[in-house]
C-alpha cells in the first residue's frame, strides 16, 4: 500500500534532525520523499505525532521470554548455570517458536523493527522453528545460528542448510563462540565457513586473551563482523575493531545488572566504533528500547570517552544500530530507498506534551504505551498481544522448578 504520514514532527538520524510539520511519504514498501505537501491515494493523519526511523535491537534472545525475569537477581555466571544450562537441556523446537514470536512480537510493539535474534538453537530443527516465528511476527530479523553455550557444536551441515533459511525480512548469520570462548582454531574454522556462506559473523567477546587480534593476527577480522559485549576490551582492541569497519552490540541495561564490567559506550564513541544497543536478555530487565535507551544514556556518565548526548543515544538505536549489524544501507534512517520502517509516537500524550527537545524526550520520557503505529517495510504491524497457553508447566518452565530454585 502506498500511502503518506501528513503533518508529522519527523525526526530522521542520519543526520538527526527534528522537522516540523512534515509528511513521508511511503511507495512499495519503501521511502519515496519527505517534505511538505506530499500526496498518495492514502493519508494518514500524523497530526501531533511524532515519526522517526524503527528502532534496531542488535543482541536478543528473543525466545527468552519464556523465562521472563528469573534473572532479574542473578549475576552472568548465576544466568548461565541456574537458568540457560537447564533449560539449553530441555529446549524444544516448539518452546523457541513461542518464544520467538512472543519475543519478536514484544519488539514492535515498543517500535523496534529491526532484530538481531541469538538463538542458540542447537539442531537445524530449532532454527527451522524460529526463523517461522519470525516470519509469522513481520519484524525484520538477523537470524544468528550457531552454537548454544552448552552442548556440542552445530554441525557443519546444519549450518550449511541454515543458510539458506534467509530471504525476504530475515537475513542468517552465524553466531559462533568465538575466540573468547573457544579454541583459536575452533573460531577460525567458523569464521571461514562464515565466509564461505557468505553469513555475518555476531559473536560474544570479552577481554581476555586478547580475542580481536587472535582474529586479524589469522586474517578473519572484517567489516562482516558484529561484537557483544566486550566491556572488558582494552582500547587497543577496539581500534581494531573500528578499523576494520566492524560493529559493536553493547547491553548497557544486562550489562550493569548481570556485572560484565563498566560501561563501555563513552569509550566506542571515542574510537570510532559502530556501536548499537540490544536489549539482550529479558530474563533480567525490560524487553523495549526506550528503557535500553535511558539505560545507555544514565550510564554513560560512569565512564571516560567521548560525551554522549541523547542524540547520539537515538543514532545508536537507530542509523548506528543498523551499521553494527551490516544493516546502514536499508534501513535505520529516513534517506530515499530505504525500507519504510517507522515508528509512529502520540506526542500529546502526558508523558511527550509540552517537550522542548522532541529528541531528548524520546530518549528521556518516552515509553512504549506512546507507540501508535509501527510499519516494517511499509506494512503495518498489528502488534497483537500474545498469550501463552500451555497445558500445564512448559518443559522449560519445569526444567527451572527443583528445592531452591523459585
Amino acid at each position: 500500500m502506498d500511502f503518506v504520514l501528513r503533518n508529522a514532527l519527523v525526526i530522521d538520524t542520519d543526520p538527526v534532525v527534528v522537522l516540523p510539520g512534515t509528511d513521508v511519504l511511503v511507495r512499495d514498501g519503501r521511502i519515496a520523499a519527505v517534505g511538505k505537501g506530499l500526496a498518495a491515494e492514502t493519508v494518514i493523519d500524523c497530526t501531533d505525532r511524532i515519526v522517526l526511523p524503527g528502532f534496531v535491537d542488535t543482541h536478543r534472545h528473543l525466545w527468552q521470554v519464556l523465562v521472563r525475569s528469573f534473572c532479574a537477581d542473578m549475576t552472568l555466571g548465576e544466568y548461565l548455570e541456574k537458568m540457560l544450562r537447564p533449560v539449553q537441556a530441555v529446549l524444544s523446537p516448539e518452546d523457541l517458536a513461542i518464544g520467538t514470536l512472543a519475543g519478536a512480537l514484544e519488539c514492535l510493539a515498543s517500535g523496534i523493527t529491526t532484530v538481531q535474534d541469538f538463538s542458540f538453537a542447537p539442531t537445524f530443527g530449532h532454527a527451522e522453528a524460529a526463523v517461522r516465528a519470525l516470519r509469522e511476527s513481520g519484524i525484520r530479523a538477523l537470524y544468528g545460528y550457531g552454537q548454544p553455550v552448552f552442548g556440542p557444536a552445530c554441525a557443519e551441515e546444519d549450518v550449511r542448510r541454515g543458510a539458506g533459511l534467509g530471504g525476504g525480512l530475515v537475513d542468517i548469520a552465524l553466531a559462533p563462540l568465538g575466540p573468547s570462548f573457544s579454541d583459536i582454531e575452533v573460531a577460525e574454522r567458523d569464521w571461514r565457513l562464515a565466509r564461505s556462506l557468505g553469513l555475518r559473523v555476531v559473536t560474544h567477546v570479552a577481554g581476555h586473551g586478547n580475542p580481536v587480534s587472535a582474529l586479524r593476527d589469522r586474517g578473519l577480522l572484517d567489516a562482516n563482523t558484529t561484537f557483544v559485549h566486550g566491556n572488558d576490551l582494552g582500547d587497543d582492541e577496539l581500534k581494531l575493531i573500528a578499523q576494520a569497519g566492524a560493529g559493536v552490540s553493547i547491553a548497557p541495561a544486562v550489562e550493569a545488572r548481570m556485572g560484565h564490567g563498566g560501561p563501555m559506550v563513552r569509550r566506542t564513541r571515542a574510537l570510532g566504533v559502530p556501536t548499537g544497543l540490544g536489549v539482550d536478555t529479558v530474563t533480567a530487565v525490560a524487553g523495549d528500547m526506550f528503557s535500553l535507551m535511558r539505560a545507555t544514556l544514565l550510564s554513560a556518565h560512569l565512564s571516560e570517552g567521548a560525551h554522549v548526548t541523547p542524540a547520539d543515544v537515538l543514532r545508536m538505536a537507530t542509523i548506528e544500530g543498523a551499521a553494527a549489524i551490516g544493516m546502514e544501507d536499508r534501513i535505520g534512517s529516513l534517506g530515499v530507498g530505504k525500507h519504510a520502517d517507522l515508528v509512529v509516537l502520540r506526542a500529546d500524550d502526558l508523558n511527550l506534551a509540552g517537550a522542548h527537545d522532541p529528541i531528548a524526550a524520546v530518549v528521556t520520557a518516552a515509553h512504549p504505551g506512546n507507540v501508535e503505529k509501527v510499519f516494517v517495510g511499509g506494512a503495518e504491524s498489528q502488534r497483537q498481544d500474545v498469550r501463552l497457553r500451555l497445558d500445564g508447566p512448559s518443559s522449560v518452565a519445569k526444567s527451572l522448578i527443583s528445592p531452591g530454585r523459585r
